[in-house]
């Protein structure tokens, strides 16, 4: 990745955000009816980070429950691609690629037929993070920290906001799929700034080793902190190194 004015200030948001850390998972998981937020209406029965669950439920709904037609459409256009188990593709092109000196090239060019339907999914994906917190929100912490522990507990699903399997799969997928986005030059530097989050939720998973079907008790604060200090500051490059192991990505 070039230096430059981005690289900057990719620097100091990851820098914001290991510096919230601290008050962001403070409480990081209580399981817990969920404290109301002025901005949200209370939901009786709730458990965990209002907000939090807010952004979980809503990504939910636009990419799997009740995604537009233009979503849809977009999925399906990645299955076209590469075929009914796209992501799994992905995933397994990115692992034979990313360590060959061909990697940014050969990776660019067997995703660039997938620009159009990442295009739209970056921006509904984007849209709904947008609509509940700001970009850079040191409070993306907290909701990331949840969803890795499995305390996030929604009426309107009756179920966790969590990531599925053991190991969780759907980490390093989105991490490949936010490369792509990058490589492709979609919102890159917003995704930048999400993959650590998207690896520090992966490694609070494989610590915390949640139950999949009930609200879990929190990890330590200080064991949260602890992750959020070793992974927020991680630039991209570092993540793709992290994401070849198994489980992944290798914790501190």
């Amino acid at each position: 990745m070039a230096a430059g004015p981005g690289r900057r200030e990719l620097l100091r948001a990851s820098a914001a955000l290991t510096a919230g850390a601290a008050l962001a998972v403070g409480g990081a998981g209580a399981a817990a009816a969920a404290p109301s937020d002025p901005e949200l209406p209370e939901i009786p029965g709730m458990l965990g980070d209002r907000r939090a669950n807010e952004v979980w439920y809503l990504l939910d709904q636009a990419t799997l429950y009740h995604p537009s037609q233009e979503f849809t459409d977009a999925y399906y256009a990645l299955v076209s691609l590469y075929g009914g188990g796209w992501d799994n593709t992905l995933l397994n092109t990115w692992r034979k690629m990313v360590t060959t000196d061909g990697y940014r090239r050969d990776f660019t060019d067997f995703v660039t037929p997938a620009r159009g339907p990442l295009e739209v999914m970056s921006r509904i994906q984007l849209a709904v993070f947008d609509a509940v917190y700001r970009p850079g929100d040191p409070r993306l912490v907290r909701a990331f920290a949840q969803f890795g522990q499995g305390v996030l507990y929604d009426p309107r699903t009756q179920a966790l906001h969590i990531m599925t399997g053991k190991p969780p799969g759907g980490y390093p997928v989105w991490h490949v799929v936010m490369r792509a986005m990058m490589f492709l030059g979609i919102d890159s530097r917003r995704w930048e700034h999400f993959a650590p989050l998207n690896a520090f939720a992966c490694a609070v998973q494989l610590t915390a080793e949640p139950d999949l079907e009930h609200v879990n008790e929190p990890l330590p604060a200080r064991t949260v902190r602890r992750l959020a200090a070793h992974w927020l500051p991680r630039d991209v490059t570092r993540l793709d190194r992290d994401f070849q192991s198994f489980p992944y990505p290798q914790q501190p």
